[in-house]
């Protein structure tokens, strides 16, 4: 009876520049650090409901690339990758284009935003769209996808 992702572990090759860089993500709540094993956990949004934790060289000093999604609220995916932006954090869409409009996943339907962190750990900002899944499309530009619903630009109505 699975019903959600409670933790993601990830390897990292120094915890204490992934922890800075970490905490530097609003959302993420310091949990708890284990010195010793090299380790730090983060709540994800709230307490008691999502974990991330990193550790250094674990399994091995070799570190493999990793993908993950943080859920974020549709009303703040634009100024989270402002706010990321800010903070020298290279934020991009899909197709790695920082300066494009954000690429919608019409087989859910959700758009987001992508940034790696200092080990190259893909990061995604996910949110999920209102409307119904459109499987027979290609990944759109969020304007394109607004068209296809028949509506304004969410981006230009802001």
């Amino acid at each position: 009876m699975i019903k959600g992702l409670f933790e993601t572990h990830i390897n990292v090759s120094n915890y204490e520049a992934s922890a800075a860089f970490y905490e530097r993500l609003p959302g993420l709540i310091p949990l708890h650090e284990d010195a010793a094993r090299k380790s730090k956990f983060y709540w994800i949004g709230r307490a008691g409901e999502a974990m991330l934790g990193i550790r250094e060289n674990y399994p091995s000093p070799l570190v493999q690339r990793q993908h993950f999604a943080f859920r974020v609220d549709l009303a703040d995916l634009e100024s989270a990758r402002q706010m990321l932006n800010e903070q020298g954090i290279a934020a991009t869409n899909f197709f790695g284009e920082s300066d494009a409009p954000l690429s919608v996943f019409p087989f859910m339907p959700a758009v987001s935003i992508y940034f790696e962190d200092p080990d190259g750990h893909s990061i995604e900002l996910l949110a999920m769209l209102p409307d119904q899944p459109r499987p027979e499309l290609p990944i759109l530009s969020w304007p394109e996808w607004e068209k296809v619903c028949g509506r304004a630009s969410y981006t230009n109505e802001r």
